[in-house]
């Protein structure tokens, strides 16, 4: 039986539900939500709340069409897979390399984060808890499935039940229910009106948060792996996607409600979060320290999340002869070893970067996530465009079918067409488009050398 996986690359089955739940919101809740929230509320004030509606329901649709062919059709490749179906070879290729080379970066600035944090706690270089985390998170990869999925559900259960104490402390303290704290109102909400820099800030607070759900499609590359594939998914990606919106929109309302929106900005520390000036206003002691805390769980948590994701999309790549072979072996767990081998060396490389650590270097790493993310939810609305009709035909269709087609993919590729359009013309957003542009035509560019060396070795 061993020997069996081992010569066929299946991957294991141990994930429950919970785990894959847990996975999509540990992937989506980094350091974006306790670090960056306060860049789209400079940008919009409460007003930053219509830019995270809109950009929840883009994610909403995406991850609607997405659950669909997902629960139809469970791969490890997910969108990738369903890519090479609907367009092609070159589709696929392109889809999952991009995906790899976006989680890779994102990967880079997660452990950037979390690092300098570990190392001003213990005073030492940045280097040294980089290399420590990068060990121990390959161990928990080349455990059983099940295993690793269980660790990333506690991971990501502390980063929710931060959020939801947040949440509750918040309340507590609009309504004044916290001894030597009145009744606050919207006193803070609207003194400069609900959008005081008008549509053009709710466009730039857009463009500030619109990417902030990216990563709840991990849920679908890691339902391969489940018990019951299809209906996780269904009730994975539903739960998600929910829980995801209270905590972003819950958090902007309470801080909104609890800062003037022109005092608050940007956060290089977890001192300057707002989570941390909120929680400061209920006196809890030790406040700053255990926001640094959360912060680096949020941030291991999501590192951790995409190791496994670039693995899984490395050892589907080479089932379809789009990596060397060696990347589709699986030992006797079911885990595909050589691929996490790959996405581990790929996270040296970003310990490397820690000790040498050139100015702007989260910046550079992050630069054409944006982009990417644009690119693969387009594509997802492209492929159910081609995809639903044939699963309809051919009856199969599961746990998840969406109504009203074709309204919803359109729908999602103008909201999408329009937030391209919108990057466009903002200077700081169009250079995300470029660099992703000239990442596409190389890889698909490599998409049709892999495939003319494909047909020649066969």
């Amino acid at each position: 039986m061993n020997h069996s996986v081992e010569q066929t690359g299946q991957l294991g089955r141990g994930l429950k539900t919970r785990h894959l739940t847990m996975m999509g919101l540990g992937s989506a809740i980094g350091a974006g939500l306790f670090l960056g929230t306060g860049v789209g509320i400079r940008a919009a004030g409460p007003a930053v709340l219509v830019a995270y509606l809109i950009a929840g329901i883009i994610v909403v649709l995406v991850m609607q069409m997405l659950g669909e062919l997902a629960a139809a059709r469970p791969a490890s490749g997910s969108f990738a897979t369903y890519a090479r179906q609907a367009h092609g070879h070159w589709a696929g290729f392109t889809l999952g390399w991009l995906y790899w080379f976006m989680l890779i970066m994102v990967l880079g600035a997660e452990m950037t984060g979390a690092a300098a944090i570990m190392g001003a706690w213990f005073n030492v270089p940045q280097w040294i808890p980089a290399l420590v985390c990068v060990i121990f998170f390959a161990v928990v990869n080349f455990a059983q499935v099940r295993g690793f999925g269980e660790f990333e559900f506690w991971f990501a259960f502390i980063k929710v039940a931060v959020i939801l104490l947040f949440l509750i402390i918040g309340v507590l303290l609009i309504f004044g229910l916290l001894p030597g704290h009145p009744f606050v109102g919207t006193s803070n909400f609207l003194s400069q009106g609900f959008m005081p820099n008008g549509l053009s800030g709710v466009a730039t607070g857009l463009l500030a948060v619109a990417f902030a759900f990216g990563g709840i499609e991990i849920v679908t590359i890691a339902a391969a792996e489940s018990e019951n594939p299809s209906a996780a998914i269904r009730t994975a990606v539903r739960s998600v996607i929910w829980r995801i919106a209270v905590f972003y929109l819950g958090a902007v309302l309470i801080i909104t409600f609890l800062m003037p929106y022109d005092t608050i900005g940007g956060a290089d520390s977890a001192a300057e979060s707002p989570f941390t000036i909120v929680l400061g206003m209920a006196n809890i002691p030790g406040v700053v320290g255990f926001m640094e805390a959360v912060i680096v769980l949020a941030l291991l948590s999501a590192f951790n999340a995409q190791i496994y994701a670039t693995s899984r999309l490395c050892h589907s790549l080479a089932l379809e002869g789009d990596s060397p072979r060696v990347f589709a072996v699986t030992n006797r767990h079911g885990v595909p070893t050589n691929a996490v081998l790959l996405s581990m060396i790929f996270a040296f490389v970003s310990v490397g970067l820690q000790w040498w650590n050139p100015t702007g270097l989260l910046d550079f790493l992050l630069n054409a996530v944006g982009g990417c993310l644009v690119v693969i939810w387009i594509v997802i609305a492209t492929s159910y465009l081609k995809l639903h009709p044939e699963l309809q035909r051919t009856g199969e269709i599961s746990t998840v079918n969406l109504p009203a087609f074709p309204l919803i993919p359109i729908l999602s590729l103008v909201m999408l067409g329009s937030l391209v359009v919108l990057m466009l013309f903002d200077n700081s957003a169009r250079s995300e488009i470029t660099s992703v542009a000239v990442i596409l035509v190389v890889l698909v560019g490599l998409s049709f050398l892999s495939r003319s060396k494909a047909k020649a070795v066969s």
